[in-house]
This record gives C-alpha cells, sequence and structure tokens, in this order.
C-alpha cells in the first residue's frame, strides 16, 4: 500500500520535477501537471488521495481548481501553494473547503507532514462512507430496486461496487423496464448524489435547437437568442447525464459526444473555447447497439467507450416472482396519493397477475395498481386476445378459487367456519383448497 496518491500541480517544471522525486521517494504515488486545465481533464478523483496546487497560474488559477475539484467531490482534499503576498487569498480559500496552505518556499519534510494528515482524513472518510453503505444504503437501494430476482441482486450490487468510480455505463432494456431509474441510483448513491442529474431524450434529436441544448452556444449565435446559453452536459457538471435511447443520437452528434467523453471538455456552438466538464455518464438502449454499429448507424469507437460496463434490465416477463411484490407497491403507494384505502389483495389475483406477460413492463403494471385502488375494471383485452379465448371450465376456476380464497380471510384462515360460509362440507372445501393451492388451517 502506498503512502498515497498525489497530484502536483504548478506552472513551472522545475517544481514539479523536484516534487516527483521527493514525494515518490518518500513512498507517494504522484502525478505531476505544469497545465491546470490538462490536470482537471485528467484527475480521477475517486483514485486520488490530495491534490497540491499551486495558486498563481496563468489560464486557471488554483482557486478555480479548488472549485471544480470541490464541485466533483467536495471531500478531496486539496493544499494550496502560495507566496507571501497571496497568504490573504489561501487564507480565503480555505474558508471555501481548501484543507490547507503551504507558503513558498517550503521544505520537503513539512510538505510529507501535511499530506500524511491529509491522505489520513481521505481514508477516513472513505471508511466511514463505507460504512453507512453497509448500515442504511442498501436497505435504501432495495427499496428503490424491488426484487428478489437474481438479475436485480445483481444490478444492486453493481450499483454498490460502481456507484463511486467514474467509469460511463450502458443500460439495455425493453422500455419500460427502469433503465432512467437505474441510473439514478448510480447517482443517488454515489459522491455525485449532491449534483445535477440531467435526463436527455436522444429521441427528441429531431426538434429544433436539440444541439444546442446538448451544448449550449454563445451569445447572438442563434437567432432571437440575445443571451449565452448553457448547455445540459455543461449544467450537468460535476454529476450524471442519462441519455436515453442513445442509438436515436445521429452521427454527427454521436462524434461531438465521443470527443466531450474523451477529453471532459466541450465546446458551446459559436465558441472556439473549450470549458471544462466533469461528467460521469449513462446511456440507455432498447437497441442491439452492435447490430447498429454492423449496420454502420452507431459509431464503434462511442459504442467501445460506452460499453466498459454493460448492464442489462429484464422484462417482467423474466422475472415473474416480483410481479406480486412490485404490484404492491405500486398499490400502496397509488392508495396513498389518491387518499383511498388500500383494497384487499387475494393470493389468487396475485397468481393471475404472475401469469401475464405485461408488455409495457413497469408502467403497465403501475397503471393496472392504480386501476386496482380506484376500484376500476381492468383494461378490456387486445383485439387480438378476446376474454372468449379463456376456455369456460378455467373462468369457472378462477371465480371458484377468488370465492373460496375471500372467505377463508374472512374466517380469519379457518376452513371449517369458510366451510359454513360458503356452504358446503368442510372435506369438499379442504379438497378445493388443495387444487387450487390456496391456504386454510386443514
Amino acid at each position: 500500500m502506498t503512502r498515497g496518491t498525489i497530484a502536483f500541480i504548478d506552472d513551472e517544471p522545475p517544481l514539479c520535477d523536484a516534487a516527483a522525486d521527493w514525494l515518490g521517494a518518500s513512498g507517494f504515488r504522484v502525478a505531476t501537471y505544469t497545465d491546470p486545465a490538462r490536470a482537471l481533464a485528467e484527475i480521477d478523483t475517486a483514485r486520488c488521495d490530495c491534490v497540491v496546487t499551486d495558486l498563481r497560474m496563468p489560464g486557471v488559477s488554483g482557486q478555480q481548481v479548488l472549485a471544480q475539484l470541490r464541485a466533483g467531490d467536495a471531500e478531496l482534499p486539496v493544499i494550496l501553494l502560495s507566496g507571501h503576498a497571496d497568504v490573504p487569498v489561501a487564507v480565503e480559500a480555505m474558508r471555501e473547503g481548501a484543507y490547507d496552505f503551504i507558503e513558498k518556499p517550503y521544505g520537503a519534510e513539512h510538505l510529507v507532514a501535511v499530506l500524511d494528515r491529509a491522505v489520513e482524513l481521505r481514508r477516513m472518510r472513505r471508511e466511514l462512507r463505507a460504512t453507512r453503505w453497509s448500515d442504511t444504503a442498501s436497505a435504501r437501494l432495495e427499496a428503490r430496486l424491488a426484487g428478489s430476482a437474481p438479475a436485480i441482486a445483481a444490478l444492486r450490487d453493481a450499483v454498490g461496487q460502481l456507484a463511486d468510480i467514474a467509469v460511463d455505463l450502458l443500460v439495455s432494456g425493453e422500455p419500460g423496464t427502469g433503465k432512467e431509474e437505474l441510473a439514478r441510483a448510480f447517482h443517488d448513491f454515489g459522491r455525485r448524489a449532491r449534483r445535477p442529474f440531467v435526463a436527455i431524450d436522444c429521441a427528441g434529436v429531431a426538434e429544433p435547437g436539440f444541439e444546442a441544448e446538448l451544448f449550449g452556444h454563445e451569445r447572438g449565435f442563434l437567432a432571437g437568442t440575445a443571451a449565452a446559453r448553457v448547455g445540459k452536459l455543461e449544467h450537468a457538471n460535476g454529476g450524471t447525464v442519462f441519455l436515453g435511447e442513445i442509438e436515436a443520437l445521429p452521427l454527427a452528434l454521436q462524434s461531438k459526444l465521443l470527443r466531450v467523453m474523451q477529453d471532459r471538455r466541450l465546446e458551446r456552438i459559436g465558441s472556439n473555447a473549450a470549458r471544462p466538464v466533469d461528467l460521469r455518464v449513462v446511456a440507455g438502449t432498447r437497441a442491439d447497439l452492435r447490430a447498429e454499429v454492423a449496420a454502420g448507424r452507431f459509431r464503434a469507437d462511442l459504442f467501445y467507450r460506452l460499453s466498459a460496463v454493460e448492464l442489462a434490465l429484464p422484462p417482467l416477463r423474466a422475472r415473474r416472482e416480483d410481479i406480486p411484490l412490485l404490484f404492491t407497491r405500486f398499490a400502496e403507494d397509488a392508495a396513498e396519493r389518491f387518499g383511498r384505502a388500500l383494497p384487499d389483495l387475494l393470493e389468487s389475483d396475485l397468481r393471475l397477475l404472475q401469469g401475464q406477460d405485461w408488455p409495457g413492463n413497469l408502467p403497465e403494471l403501475k397503471a393496472a395498481a392504480e386501476r386496482h385502488v380506484l376500484g376500476l375494471r381492468p383494461a378490456a383485452p387486445a383485439a387480438a386476445e378476446p376474454a372468449a379465448a379463456v376456455p369456460l371450465p378455467e373462468r369457472v376456476a378462477r371465480f371458484e378459487a377468488e370465492a373460496i380464497a375471500e372467505a377463508l380471510r374472512q374466517a380469519g384462515g379457518s376452513s371449517a367456519l369458510a366451510a359454513d360460509v360458503l356452504g358446503v362440507p368442510r372435506r369438499t372445501l379442504n379438497e378445493k383448497i388443495a387444487r387450487h393451492g390456496l391456504r386454510g388451517d386443514e
């Protein structure tokens, strides 16, 4: 284990070389930068323990470095190097979140001592965050991504492992399987939670001004615009961007997006100035992007950039064991929202729900739960599947199972009392209970 991973920023190459020598010899892993803009683009705050930056540098000041690093990770210690005349500025920067400042010229041993304290603080904060995750976040995450299906459990594990790692993600699944909700979970359970989450529907690319909405534009560049506009990618600086239906993005915009993801910089339309951005990109797709790449409709380099981590959301028909739980939660939420009492959910009803395919996935199941709470009849089946297609004996059996389940509920599970309510011998009722898979006190 190293003494710590340090990023050292100073526009004077000899100082960077000297810092690399003595800090490396002291057991630190060190990356040095003479260009602060390049440093901001390349520093991986998830793997960095401390940043040391000069206060006065051309182009980007140490205060700007501090502000941008804290926007992405407020817990990353940043130490400022200042000349004597800049001490008041450095003190003010500490009020803005700097860990410490060291006045030039400084001794190597003093710098090492300050770094040791900063690295220890960084590691303590990481351990505390890991403890908080194990104690509370798992339960909150299970409420957000509910279900016991193995595929859903694996997705929850992925969130726990990757939420704090600055890697872009590709999430695939049918419409309605919860791609945006999964992206929000990665955002909300990671270090970017305090920064913006921006969802962009790439299917809206045909709308006028979509490119300007994405990348922003300078003042007066577009007709009728008197002011510059910050695009959605720039607005999400420090946070997460979810690009829904990424397959709909035209090749020209795919190229511009790829450049932003590679350089972590963007140019507003009408500008030649590159602006640094710290983004995590989560792309959602319903398509087979490998087939889109083979057909020439999707850039291979963008696909490979996105697909370092690929996650697939299963449709409801592939996780039928979760349907009763999800339907019940949707019904509880609807009852609270509508101010209605929650109707009884019979076991036989939930089994019938499990038998359906739910092509609309979660939104369709949620709509069914809302109709149930409102006491509305289920939506009429599609013309291709008329109700008459269900054989009469099956419909009779369903009615009988529901009637028995209701009688058992009213009788508190007593098959003897339920038999009296239904007017049938107890032995006959017990046989029917076993046939329909119901529960009594046999």
